[in-house]
């Protein structure tokens, strides 16, 4: 079966005053259909630039970035992006969001909307505006608006990196069951190790300078999971111990 994206030998630098900064050398990685690919590595291994290349929004790099056997060349819907930061528009409401630059008096669009306001849990929010959400809220509207699009892969860029830790575990199973529900394929960069093995269905290990993928660990998990089993604390320590950051990676997990 054809992987719905496909990078191969992707060589990325970074040029300055200071001289040539490499960032990535030689990323290959397969993701297919319902696949829940989570990138994990030390600051610097450069998982956010794989991801921006991914989506079309950096195109200086060496090798290639296929979707469904198609180059990527440009930012496109088939494509979606999750930001840590929410990015919706202030002055729309939260069916206005998602609906963004399709028309709500359309009857199709009109379903979509509504039946994806239920996916994320919220009901009785479809004339909320951002500053009347909470930070959990706001990702799941913006989640929302990128599966209007029906996008062949959803990234994700540590989009609950600045939720508290309440609020980050119930984000993280209303995206498993968005998941579950559209079996959209999912590529998420995270620091957190805990939330790779929850979420994932493998878990990407990167080295830095320049970033390499040095390890590629199946979570043979069934859903749900409890992150306190110990088939849960054996892979998180399996994850924990192909990285080479070790300490600076749980400190980034417990100070959440």
């Amino acid at each position: 079966m054809q992987p719905v994206l496909e990078i191969e030998r992707v060589n990325k630098t970074f040029y300055g005053e200071q001289g040539t900064t490499p960032v990535l050398q030689s990323v290959s990685l397969a993701v297919h259909e319902g696949d829940f690919t989570t990138i994990i590595g030390p600051s610097g291994c450069g998982k956010s630039t794989l991801l921006k290349i991914i989506a079309g929004l950096d195109l200086s790099y060496e090798g290639s970035v296929q979707l469904r056997g198609k180059r990527i060349e440009r930012p496109t819907q088939e494509k979606g992006f999750i930001f840590q930061e929410h990015r919706l528009f202030p002055w729309m409401t939260v069916e206005q969001n998602i609906a963004a630059d399709r028309s709500l008096r359309d009857p199709g669009v009109r379903k979509a909307v509504d039946e994806l306001i239920e996916l994320v849990k919220l009901g009785g929010f479809e004339r909320a505006y951002p500053r009347q959400l909470s930070g959990g809220m706001a990702q799941r509207v913006a989640i929302a608006r990128a599966l209007l699009r029906q996008p062949e892969v959803l990234l994700l860029d540590e989009p609950f990196g600045a939720l508290d830790a309440f609020t980050r575990g119930h984000m993280q199973e209303a995206l498993l069951d968005i998941w579950q529900t559209n079996q959209t394929a999912m590529v998420l960069v995270t620091h957190d190790i805990d939330e790779a093995v929850f979420l994932s269905t493998r878990v990407v290990v990167m080295d830095a300078r320049p970033g390499t993928i040095k390890a590629i660990v199946p979570i043979d998990l069934p859903y749900p999971r409890s992150r306190t089993s110990r088939a849960f604390t054996e892979l998180r320590t399996l994850v924990l111990n192909r990285l080479d950051h070790r300490a600076e990676l749980e400190q980034d997990v417990y100070s959440i």
